[in-house]
């Protein structure tokens, strides 16, 4: 029997920006389209910056990200909220997993893995360890296929202990894995609406495991499509996106809103960011992107 998760009905979206550089075109893209979504059901839109990986936070990123979401007229609504400022949560989340025996320690060194299958093998779990030495740890994956809805990618059906085996919810070096965090902060701030990339809705099934075992309810998904370069490849700070430039705030975002297949008239193009935005969220048409899992930047540059 399959783990089938009801979905939200009113409205509090977010964008969950990574600070470890400026933002580039393809996030920019998704802030976007989250913001849009956002507005047009006249909900709530969130910013949380995910900074619990502190090896890759970049001083003064945050800062550069809020500056350039103002510069293109993509306000939200409350504070910034900071995963930093909730390390607590977290941990608590931990202990009600642990009270479930639902995680075990894994001392798995990364060259052991190297030489196993993409899916973990297991071995700490069928192998107890001490939890002396330093760990991560695992959540217990159940052989059950989890299914939900997406909204531009249709319905979704993942069997995790096939597909990912046991994942890690904290790593070795102490820190909060993204499946946990983003789970925890999600309920935190009662998001019922998720709108972001392609490249995460392998991450759902995951975090909806992880709702269900801590009783958290399951927010509505959209995954929308990436921007890839030449190559196919995604843009990202990885392969060197450059960051978006705020004093052609216009031209981007009317390049944004063909590239999420809007069709924005011709006559747009020069017009005001105000113009501009109100335009996108009274047409706004998500389902134009349906079943599309990437476009490219440079057929509309």
């Amino acid at each position: 029997m399959g783990l089938t998760l009801p979905t939200a009905t009113s409205y509090i979206g977010r964008f969950a920006p990574s600070p470890t550089g400026p933002l580039h075109l393809g996030s920019l893209y998704t802030a976007l389209a989250s913001y849009l979504d956002a507005r047009q059901h006249k909900g709530l839109w969130m910013l949380r910056i995910d900074d619990l990986d502190t090896p890759r936070n970049m001083p003064g990123a945050s800062d550069a990200i809020l500056n350039c979401l103002q510069s293109f007229g993509l306000y939200w609504d409350s504070e910034v909220d900071y995963q930093s400022h909730h390390l607590e949560q977290y941990e608590q989340a931990i202990v009600e997993l642990q009270m479930q025996q639902a995680l075990y320690p894994c001392t798995c060194s990364r060259s052991l893995l190297a030489n196993s299958p993409l899916i973990y093998p297991g071995h700490c779990r069928t192998n107890p360890q001490s939890t002396d030495a330093p760990h991560a740890l695992r959540v217990k994956t159940a052989d059950i296929s989890t299914r939900f809805v997406d909204d531009l990618q249709g319905e979704i059906s993942q069997n995790l202990a096939s597909k990912h085996g046991d994942f890690i919810v904290k790593r070795k070096d102490g820190i909060i894995a993204y499946q946990l965090a983003c789970v925890v902060d999600d309920q935190r701030q009662k998001v019922n609406r998720v709108v972001r990339g392609y490249d995460l809705l392998g991450s759902t099934p995951k975090q909806l495991y992880l709702q269900h075992l801590l009783g958290y309810p399951t927010p509505q998904y959209m995954h929308i499509p990436l921007i890839v370069d030449q190559e196919g490849h995604k843009l990202s700070k990885q392969t060197r996106a450059q960051a978006v430039n705020p004093n052609q705030a216009g031209p981007t975002l009317f390049l944004l809103l063909t590239l999420l297949k809007q069709n924005p008239p011709p006559d747009l193009r020069l017009a005001a960011i105000d113009s501009i935005l109100e335009w996108a969220i009274e047409h706004w048409q998500a389902e134009r992107l349906t079943s599309t899992q990437a476009v490219s930047a440079l057929q509309h540059s």
